[in-house]
């Protein structure tokens, strides 16, 4: 056929060329919009068991709705105004003060004992780092420029804005959505779909709210150990701590080993402390906060929790990491009670 047309037939494959690489282009102008749509999704389903809760009281699913968001509204509003201040004046004041910290990291023990073992590197290295964090214009090229910083906070805002209506509509149709998904399947297979399509929000809606629980606990915890050991910037810390420690896994590693550095600032001893606490802190959290608090979520394997969160943050950065895990979940109860079973009853 190919030979006897080959016009023909290299015409079919440029228009599908084209049509490829066409849709390819879109879904790449289209990707904010998508990361948009499916953190909205998540933050839908994260809600949703949150509202099904007052709904178990007597409360209208609307009224939930209103309530669930005007208690986060307030809460995030207070944390805002109480946070938001001490944050900025504190990042105004590690800038400020970094030369001053890296002289007294010179005059302490630490650095003795670093130049000791290490030599002449670890001077040179601590040079390098202060005149990186000095110089304005390293500052000012981390930032991308005033104007860009600018950018990127109105465009943040404009995100943040879009997913909260986004999921205000998702939260208040999710039952029809369900629905809706479960009669696009034979009528034979809708009451198992069903009942999975309600396992997998519940899963989804319970790993989202324990991975902002269990980031609170890690923020308190580290604003409690920053005070109590005269360690800088602690509203800084906790704030960071509660952004770090929402990727799954590794999050709380990584906090522990850049609040140690800095820890390693203001003395060894502080810093032997903080590391000593907040290990032990990790270990309860790994065997008696997390399966107490991701009770409702689907099991998953260690070694399937890296795969899909280097993957999602591969594809999508933190929101990839955030979603890799309910999505790795959800594929792997699919696999379960669909595939297995069919597998099962081949002979």
């Amino acid at each position: 056929m190919i030979l006897e047309s080959p016009f023909s037939a290299g015409l079919m494959l440029t228009i599908g060329g084209l049509a490829a690489y066409a849709l390819g282009a879109a879904v790449s102008q289209l990707a904010t919009i998508l990361i948009y749509i499916s953190f909205a999704m998540f933050a839908g389903l994260g809600l949703d068991p949150l509202v099904r809760f007052l709904e178990k009281r007597n409360v209208n699913r609307a009224w939930g709705i209103v309530i669930v968001y005007a208690s986060f509204a307030i809460v995030f509003v207070g944390a805002a105004l109480l946070l938001l201040p001490a944050i900025v004046k504190q990042v105004v004041q590690f800038v400020h003060d970094i030369p001053g910290i890296v002289s007294d990291f010179r005059a302490s023990d630490t650095y003795s004992w670093l130049i000791a073992n290490f030599g002449d590197q670890v001077s040179t290295a601590v040079k390098d780092v202060e005149a990186f964090l000095t110089d304005p214009t390293h500052i000012a090229a981390i930032g991308g420029g005033i104007v860009q910083v600018g950018t990127s906070i109105a465009t943040t805002l404009s995100g943040l804005i879009i997913v909260l209506v986004l999921s205000l509509y998702f939260l208040a149709s999710l039952p029809s959505i369900k629905l809706s998904f479960n009669r696009l399947l034979p009528a034979r297979n809708r009451a198992k779909a069903a009942e999975m399509t309600e396992t997998i929000a519940d899963s989804i809606g319970g790993y989202l709210i324990g991975m902002v629980v269990l980031a609170f606990a890690n923020s308190v915890v580290a604003l409690a150990l920053h005070l109590a050991l005269g360690l800088p910037f602690p509203a800084l810390m906790a704030a960071l701590a509660f952004g770090i420690t929402l990727i799954p896994l590794v999050g709380s590693v990584v906090y522990w080993v850049v609040a140690t550095a800095l820890a390693l600032f203001t003395g060894w001893l502080p810093a032997l402390i903080f590391a000593a606490v907040y290990l032990v802190y990790m270990q309860l959290e790994a065997y008696v906060l997390t399966p107490r608090v991701m009770r409702r979520a689907i099991s998953v394997p260690g070694a399937l929790v890296v795969i899909g969160a280097l993957i999602g943050g591969t594809l999508l950065g933190l929101l990839g990491a955030l979603v890799a895990i309910p999505v790795t979940a959800s594929l792997l109860l699919i696999v379960k009670q669909v595939f297995v079973p069919r597998q099962d009853a081949k002979l």
